[in-house]
């Protein structure tokens, strides 16, 4: 068990938009205990809040987005990453745009913006979803899997015929320095011939050798080259850590995916939540020798899944 956490300053950003090619300023402000992550529109507009929730969840190519209260949000699997990474539990996350800022493609610049905030730790403890039994989503050759572990785990497989990806499987322990360094910085990436389709679809409007890596049929176009030489798999473990906070809360289970991608990761975390049979919130049973629990478990953040869990 740990506190919940939050950032210490508020702070801020300017970026444009992956697919709209817009320019955005992200601000990231301290939350109160069992707040959680919460989408704000600043376009113009007060009082639009938006939880980073499964239930808000709406069909997007591409990226992950959310809609609701009025606004619509994407790509922004990426900052998720870096607060779930981080283990930042409360935060709000304000917007000038729909579009999260695409910054370098990876989730390293705002890895460093929450380190330039400082985190802090908060009055309440940090409850955490447990897998006890496993569950799969499967489409194809493509699924994802999430089995009992005593630690948090992700074992990502993908397979691309080309000569830098061909098989990269690569395996992950969740703690925030080894996300720091061994998965923030993996860049997104696409098929010179897949980007330009994009482009011709009037999406990916702010791409570019600065944030995304195009892969040519032999090789990549960026001058600078790979920051590992299995950047691809690692990008796509920092795609399924985003995703997969959409859940509310931490999880502890081995995540194992193979060709997967957002609309998978989306499905399996809505059959967690439907599956209460699954899955335990630790430390529930001793609430009552724990009131700073039993009132974390209580606020509107942790509600739906004390419920479930007791159907």
């Amino acid at each position: 068990m740990r506190a919940q956490q939050t950032l210490a300053n508020a702070v801020s950003c300017v970026g444009a938009g992956l697919h709209s090619g817009q320019s955005v300023t992200l601000t990231l402000r301290p939350a109160a205990p069992n707040t959680g992550v919460v989408f704000v529109n600043r376009n113009g507009k007060d009082g639009a809040f938006l939880a980073a929730s499964i239930e808000h969840v709406v069909p997007m190519e591409l990226c992950t987005a959310i809609s609701g209260n009025g606004f619509q949000v994407q790509t922004i699997e990426h900052v998720l990453a870096a607060l779930a990474g981080l283990d930042i539990d409360n935060v709000y996350v304000e917007l000038t745009a729909g579009e999260a800022p695409v910054m370098d493609g990876s989730a390293g610049h705002f890895v460093r913006l929450i380190r330039s905030a400082g985190i802090v730790s908060q009055s309440r403890l940090q409850p955490y979803l447990k897998i006890t039994r496993p569950l799969e989503v499967v489409d194809g050759a493509r699924r994802v899997r999430i089995e009992p572990s005593l630690t948090t785990q992700i074992t990502y497989s993908i397979h691309y015929n080309h000569p830098l990806i061909q098989t990269q499987t690569y395996g992950y322990e969740h703690s925030a320095h080894t996300f720091e360094r061994e998965i923030a910085d993996a860049r997104t990436f696409g098929f010179l011939q897949e980007v330009e389709a994009i482009w011709s679809r009037g999406l990916g409007k702010g791409g570019n050798l600065d944030n995304t890596i195009v892969l040519s049929q032999n090789g990549i176009l960026n001058e600078s080259g790979l920051r590992f030489a299995n950047e691809f798999v690692r990008h796509k473990i920092l795609d399924l850590i985003g995703d997969f906070s959409l859940l509310g809360v931490p999880f502890i289970g081995h995540l194992l995916a193979e060709r997967s991608g957002h609309a998978l990761h989306t499905r399996l975390v809505q059959q967690i939540l439907a599956s209460p049979d699954s899955w335990v919130l630790l430390n529930t049973d001793d609430a009552v020798a724990a009131p700073e629990l039993r009132s974390a478990m209580a606020a509107p953040r942790f509600a739906s899944l004390v419920t479930l869990q007791a159907s």
